[in-house]
């Protein structure tokens, strides 16, 4: 449950902070004051796209927050707990901080119980928390689209839906794939151009050993003159007489003489016996080295023909050498599938009547599932609408088969909500007969009818009651603040019928400031909501009559 929002700095709103409790909160105000601004402050909380424009003039930044407690929301504790982002409030109860900035240059920054988070992971965690039915809502509930979402969101199938996507979109990859290779048409011409590259990519070594092993050669014969006077100037200078191997050995035996007078140069002497060791092994690898190198013009000549031709390739086929080898090894793969496409055709031919079999099946259960629940949510927004002052009225819900016969990831049918607002006529489409105030009373029925099933437990209507009044507006008053037994519902408002429902009002009004317009919002006693119910029934001039009609109004609740 919402149980603190606090806006800074956010659109017309210099700072505002509101206590929330159970039951119907409602808000109102003046036309213009700003009241949905509290509901896009939740919706800016719920992770929604904002820009610049969204804080107030002359500000730095807005700045909101929302405080939820959860012991009436494990599936939102559950979330906390696997993304490690839980917290405990006082006297050990579950709590969960929303917060969110945005800055004038258009910055935005999210954390949730004091730890950053992206803006994915404060709307799933916000989808848990708040359900927000805003003014658009209502014009896309007449979307054929969106009906069909409403009514899988009653039915709560979400396994069905998976299902029939997975099989759909299995049965489009194979058919892709058939498509494909019968596009190609004969194959025999592709299959010819890849052997003969084939053919010349494998007369190369080009693994990276063996490429390494070329460069390697290339460079000893490319200097092998070179080495080779290196080498020698080397061996003449460690044998002989006086190189460097006797020289070590005289200053051993100087040293062993003296040893028996300072041991210490014992260590010194085993240090000259392993130089000694190692000079007489690098003398024999030296040798070795000298002994491999020759001035050999024709085998320098074939390594560069063969460094060239691996350098060609490259440039032929636009790759860096070390990935020739896996250019070859993709090349000849394509052919091993091509010398096998008619083969493959048979099996896709067999993949694709078993992927629509099994797409069938899955789009039958989830039709039977939506019959059931286009049933019942008929039945359930046809109870609702007759206490909304539709009363007669009818609610249906129709199934339609698509056209074509590719299998399709939401089904095989959309949904069309039909709707006959008044006794003796034939149901038509609510696209083509929904009047304003009919549209907000039928809106407002499904959105009940649906999220009564749904575990999130506030709810947030902006200004349902649009294009209403009178008794009307009294029965959708008495309907919210009914929902608001079992759930939180806040709602914006401006007929005083649904003010006077709530358990609990918000008044928002504005007031310019320097030349500025800044909007402000009190919460309301009893006294001060007599005044703004009365506001509302009878305007700017608030009349004793008026007065004693809020009155009236509040004490029927």
């Amino acid at each position: 449950m919402l149980t603190r929002l606090s806006i800074r700095d956010f659109a017309v709103v210099a700072h505002a902070e509101l206590q929330f409790g159970a039951g119907l909160t409602v808000i109102s105000g003046e036309t213009g004051a700003g009241k949905s601004l509290l509901v896009d402050a939740l919706g800016f909380l719920s992770g929604a796209r904002a820009d610049a424009g969204a804080v107030r003039h002359g500000a730095q930044r807005a700045e909101l927050s929302a405080e939820f407690t959860l012991d009436d929301n494990p599936a939102a504790a559950h979330w906390l707990r696997e993304a490690e982002l839980d917290d405990t409030g006082p006297d050990d109860t579950r709590a969960c901080l929303l917060r969110r900035t945005l800055r004038a240059d258009g910055g935005s920054k999210a954390w949730v119980n004091g730890r950053s988070v992206t803006l994915t992971q404060l709307a799933e965690l916000a989808g848990l928390l708040v359900e927000i039915h805003g003014q658009h809502a209502q014009q896309a509930l007449l979307e054929r689209r969106q009906q069909t979402a409403l009514l899988d969101a009653f039915a709560r199938h979400p396994a069905l839906l998976a299902a029939t996507r997975t099989t759909a979109q299995a049965w489009k990859q194979l058919h892709e794939e058939h498509s494909a290779l019968l596009a190609r048409g004969d194959v025999g011409e592709r299959q010819r151009w890849l052997q003969h590259q084939l053919d010349e990519l494998d007369a190369q070594p080009l693994t990276p050993a063996a490429l390494a092993e070329l460069d390697a050669s290339h460079r000893r014969h490319a200097h092998a003159a070179a080495l080779i006077q290196a080498c020698d100037g080397a061996l003449d200078a460690l044998a002989g007489d006086d190189t460097l191997t006797p020289r070590l050995q005289r200053l051993r035996h100087g040293l062993q003489r003296e040893a028996a007078h300072e041991p210490r140069l014992r260590e010194v002497d085993a240090m000259l016996d392993a130089a000694a060791i190692q000079l007489d092994e690098a003398q024999l690898l030296l040798q070795r080295i000298r002994d491999d190198l020759d001035l050999d013009p024709a085998a320098l000549a074939e390594l560069e023909r063969r460094l060239t031709r691996v350098q060609d390739l490259a440039r032929k086929h636009r790759l860096p050498p070390e990935q020739l080898a896996a250019h070859r090894d993709a090349l000849a793969q394509e052919l091993a599938s091509l010398a096998d496409a008619d083969t493959r055709l048979q099996q896709l031919d067999a993949g694709i009547a078993a992927a629509l079999l099994q797409w069938q099946q899955a789009a039958a259960a989830l039709s039977t599932s939506r019959q059931q629940a286009g049933t019942a949510l008929a039945t359930a927004v046809t109870t609702l609408i007759d206490t909304l002052g539709m009363q007669g009225g009818r609610f249906d819900v129709t199934l339609d088969t698509n056209a074509g016969d590719s299998p399709d990831p939401n089904g095989s049918e959309r949904a069309e909500f039909l709707v006959a607002a008044n006794p003796g006529q034939p149901p038509r489409p609510l696209r083509k007969v929904a009047s304003g105030g009919e549209l907000s009373r039928i809106s407002l029925a499904v959105e009940v009818a649906t999220q009564a099933r749904d575990a999130v437990p506030t709810m947030v209507f902006d200004e349902v009651d649009a294009g209403i009044g009178g008794a009307v507006a009294a029965a959708v008053g008495a309907r919210l603040r009914a929902l608001g037994a079992t759930k939180q519902v806040l709602c914006v408002t401006h007929q005083p019928q649904v003010a006077a429902a709530g358990h609990a009002q918000y008044r928002v009004s504005k007031a310019a400031s320097d030349g500025i317009t800044q909007s402000a919002v009190h919460a309301l006693d009893a006294t001060g909501r007599i005044e703004e119910v009365a506001r509302m029934l009878g305007g700017a001039d608030v009349s004793a009559e008026a007065r004693a009609a809020a009155k009236k109004l509040l004490d029927g609740h």
